[in-house]
């Protein structure tokens, strides 16, 4: 049985690792392995950058995928929260009640949502402004 609790807050924490995918679909799906190809890349940009410097262009190209993928993953956790419980199960759950405890929401869901929400915003406008900065300065 999944619970919809320990989704929301496994897509925040380790959505980029995939660990949620797997929690859900299995250690089956393909794209639970393929999260990490933009997580890799993002943080060989960010090391990069520490490294060389922030003039490095393929480092600003780099570095927001890191933030776009930490960004999109607290939304996939959004989306997880908001589901009603009927369609949690019928997903998740296709065994179960319609209204089985495992799809309810409670305290910690709606404290993942604001939490996913918070971080994923700031994530993506720092990312957002970070690019555009970059962009800024290379064009002048």
């Amino acid at each position: 049985m999944k619970n919809k609790t320990l989704a929301v807050w496994l897509t925040f924490l380790t959505g980029p690792l995939g660990l949620h995918r797997l929690y859900l679909y299995g250690r089956y799906g393909l794209a639970s392995w393929l999260t990490l190809v933009p997580l890799i890349l993002g943080s060989y940009g960010v090391l990069r950058a520490r490294h060389i410097s922030l003039d490095d262009q393929l480092s600003w190209l780099l570095i927001p995928l890191l933030g776009l993928t930490i960004s999109g993953y607290a939304l996939r956790a959004i989306v997880y929260g908001l589901q009603g419980a009927p369609a949690w199960n019928a997903r998740f759950n296709p065994e179960e009640d319609p209204e089985s405890p495992a799809g309810q929401t409670n305290g910690l869901t709606v404290f993942g949502l604001g939490t996913a929400l918070l971080v994923g915003t700031g994530v993506l406008m720092a990312t957002i402004a970070f690019s555009l900065q970059r962009i800024f300065e290379f064009s002048v």
